[in-house]
């Protein structure tokens, strides 16, 4: 296995790879098996690796991301992908070529991979890190079922905690409240949910209660409201300061990059996975994206 260390600045690898995240490690085991010259940039902290539950993996009941990660990692390096554990400064394209810069070194490739996910935005209640994950989730799409049954806390600062009331109730739990964070709901708002059987709070949450378990939510006026388990407001930002240098299309908001089916973004050669690209990042999506992207790269290679 050739190593990281011996790559020297004339040397032109295959492909590079950022972010050791689901979508970012796939690609890495497809373009290992396909025996290229492939280097991984790994640095800790994406949002997978805070997953407690995941249990919509193929093949998979349920694992943790931390331990995902870690088997996905090991593969990867079984099939020999060089691993560097620093953190990725630049991404310039170069004749044809990409130059990656990270950690006072500079790395050339013909493609680069940019999967390195985002940041979790989370509300600023107390305690809420005491049951982030596993009473208190930010997406409907990822954790919503595990709210089956309990008494559920919806917390949003706009009327779009209404539909994510009403679909929670259709979908999971019927005992659903929504809590509208900082504002006051229209009357139409407040017929639905009523016809709906959802019960409404107006407020400003500050402290979740209990210990072991979540007990409820108080408010800053001193009520408290009684739930097991919350889906609450959050946002994220994302991890590609890196790609500054690069002119790539955006959406409307100009904040995810716009690619192809295969990942490919508007720049020929840069490839984008996850979080960074328009659509849904749940673990099983970015994985698929990975092998999509590597497989498109590897006929690239294979036509030069």
């Amino acid at each position: 296995m050739e190593r990281a260390d011996s790559i020297g600045n004339e040397t032109v690898l295959d492909c590079i790879v950022i972010g050791a995240g689901p979508g970012g490690l796939q690609a890495c085991i497809h373009l290992g098996r396909y025996n290229f010259r492939v280097m991984l940039f790994d640095t800790p902290g994406g949002r997978t690796s805070y997953a407690k539950h995941i249990e919509n993996y193929l093949g998979i009941p349920v694992v943790s991301g931390p331990d995902l990660l870690e088997t996905g990692l090991s593969q990867a390096k079984s099939f020999g992908v060089m691993v560097e554990n620093v953190k990725v400064d630049r991404v310039l394209g170069r004749e044809g070529q990409f130059e990656v810069q990270a950690g006072g070194k500079t790395f050339r490739s013909r493609f680069v991979i940019a999967a390195s996910g985002a940041k979790e935005t989370l509300a600023p209640f107390k305690n809420l890190h005491r049951f982030f994950g596993h009473s208190y989730y930010t997406c409907m799409i990822c954790d919503g079922y595990r709210t089956t049954g309990k008494k559920l806390l919806v917390i949003d600062r706009t009327v779009n905690g209404v539909r994510m009331s009403v679909g929670m109730k259709q979908m999971y739990t019927k005992d659903v409240t929504f809590l509208a964070h900082g504002f006051s709901l229209a009357p139409v708002y407040r017929a639905l949910l009523e016809e709906e059987g959802i019960g409404l709070v107006e407020g400003r949450p500050e402290e979740l209660l209990g210990e072991a378990t979540l007990e409820g939510v108080r408010l800053s006026d001193g009520r408290v409201i009684p739930c097991e388990v919350i889906l609450g407001w959050g946002g994220i930002s994302l991890n590609e300061e890196y790609l500054e240098g690069l002119d790539v299309e955006r959406d409307a908001e100009g904040f995810k990059i716009m690619t192809k089916s295969s990942g490919e973004s508007s720049i020929p050669g840069l490839f984008v996975l996850g979080a960074l690209r328009e659509g849904h990042s749940q673990a099983i999506i970015s994985a698929g994206q990975g092998a999509e992207a590597a497989i498109e790269i590897s006929t690239r290679i294979v036509e030069i």
